[in-house]
């Protein structure tokens, strides 16, 4: 039965170029949405940018520019991701510049004062510009964050509005028990749950406009703008129209009793994901997300890669170089779905000549020639147009690299199938038994398409359109690479 599907990623910062670590966010993303798209779902594919905060307002004062002219530079970068990566067509992508968010973040503001969770006070502490947060010193590595090792934590020292974080500990740990997959992978939820459990403290929700005027006002106070992360969090509702449109937020959000909210962040963000916002929603009265998904990072010869390290791979150099599809193939299957991965550009052409190159593009060669010179027409493919059991477990329960496992199990298992059979050999020497052999052959090769279709697009219509039309291609797939961008 089809069923509403809302799916987000979190919002990346514009101060910077796109760096293939929110690549690998996205495609996971894109994913989950493309396959549930092909079970018939109606599907909510959020995405977009985040663009308020102090580490915004100081680039676009290094660079000389005014603060919305250097978002909306950055946010188009962003945007372009769409076409490059091949992302799923109706992505809604939102800016937390605009106005209805700003409208929206306002309104959420509002009901979580009327809760009563929002109070001044004077407070001095410890704050990482990186990270947009506050630390604790025991945070902090010999005083600087192990996230952000070359940023200078700074001290902050003024009044400003606090949510009642504290208040919240109770409900938390009771929404994690009732939800035990609330926070995938276990070790998170794990994570997560001790956080909560070691008690909470109230944290900051505004800043002093005069001193970082680059954010949104806070209502009936022209004195705060709303710090970052608290603005930027309520993109996930402003985006369904929130407070407006109510029917198109319980149709994709959901009610408390059935949550229909599937969020994917980075393991930097599970507290943000997954408590912070979390008691923010309750504090409002709206229904909690249903499910967060936390990803690793991407290291680069085992050293966390980032910016501020200056390791970061440019996914659009790669797609440029090699394909969209060779490069969401890399992070889907190569970067593990909930663990931290390595990316080199000698593994990336290593596993493309192995995977694709030599793997699925001769694959495809070779059954489409044999099928071609052999076969009088079209075989019927109507056999090969249910997924497995197995493989919809995989993705039910989000395990996107052990379901292209699959895939490639399967491609081995069909190249061994030629190894064994020698198809082109046996038609000459009995023709039935030759063309019934390659006739299967095309059949499971159209059943291997249908299964990339979510991971692997362009090369999933390109070898559907080969199968119905009967044709050989007359380029590679994938054409083989001799070095590494």
């Amino acid at each position: 039965m089809s069923k509403n599907f809302y799916i987000t990623t979190t919002l990346p910062y514009v101060n910077a170029d796109p760096h293939v670590g929110f690549a690998l966010e996205i495609v996971q993303a894109d994913a989950l949405a493309r396959w549930h798209a092909l079970l018939g779902d109606t599907v909510f594919f959020n995405t977009g940018t985040d663009e308020h905060g102090v580490k915004i307002y100081r680039k676009a004062a290094e660079q000389g520019k005014d603060t919305q002219e250097y978002t909306d530079e950055y946010a188009e970068k962003f945007r372009a991701l769409k076409e490059k990566l091949n992302l799923f067509a109706d992505i809604h992508f939102i800016r937390t510049t605009d106005d209805h968010h700003k409208a929206a973040a306002q309104e959420f503001w509002r009901r979580c004062l009327s809760a009563g969770d929002i109070y001044k006070k004077n407070y001095q502490v410890k704050y990482c510009v990186g990270c947009e947060l506050e630390k604790t010193d025991s945070e902090l590595v010999e005083g600087k964050c192990p996230l952000h090792p070359t940023t200078e934590i700074e001290l902050i020292d003024e009044e400003n509005y606090f949510f009642k974080f504290s208040k919240y500990q109770k409900p938390l740990l009771e929404l994690y028990e009732k939800n035990p997959t609330f926070v995938l992978p276990a070790s998170r939820m794990n994570e997560i749950r001790a956080f909560v459990e070691r008690g909470l403290e109230d944290f900051s929700v505004s800043r002093l406009k005069s001193k970082m005027p680059w954010g949104v006002p806070v209502p009936d106070d022209e004195t705060q703008v709303m710090y970052v992360w608290f603005d930027a969090l309520a993109n996930y509702i402003s985006t369904l129209g929130w407070p407006e449109d109510e029917k198109k937020f319980v149709a994709f959000w959901g009610t408390e009793e059935n949550p229909n909210a599937l969020q994917i962040a980075g393991k930097d963000n599970l507290r943000q994901q997954s408590a912070m916002w979390q008691a923010m929603l309750m504090s409002a009265n709206l229904p909690s997300s249903k499910q967060i998904l936390i990803h690793g990072f991407i290291t680069s010869g085992g050293q966390k890669m980032s910016k501020s390290l200056g390791n970061v791979v440019n996914p659009v150099s790669i797609i440029d170089e090699y394909g969209t599809d060779a490069l969401r193939f890399f992070l889907l299957r190569h970067i593990p779905t909930f663990e931290d991965g390595d990316f080199t550009m000698e593994q990336f052409a290593r596993a493309y000549n192995a995977d694709l190159a030599n793997g699925l593009g001769n694959l495809v060669s070779r059954i489409m020639k044999m099928a071609a010179t052999n076969l009088p027409g079209p075989v019927d493919i109507s056999v090969s147009k249910t997924f497995t059991i197995e493989f919809t477990e995989l993705l039910e329960s989000y395990e996107i690299k052990h379901a292209l496992d699959f895939v490639w199990a399967e491609i081995e298992d069909i190249d061994g199938e030629i190894a064994r059979t020698e198809p082109f050999k046996l038609v000459k020497s009995d023709p039935e038994k030759g063309k019934e052999i390659i006739g299967t052959l095309v059949v499971r090769l159209y059943g291997v398409a249908r299964l990339l279709a979510p991971f692997l697009p362009t090369t999933s219509e390109v070898i559907i359109d080969l199968v119905e039309k009967h044709k050989t291609p007359t380029t590679p797939i994938f054409p083989r690479k001799e070095s590494a961008v």
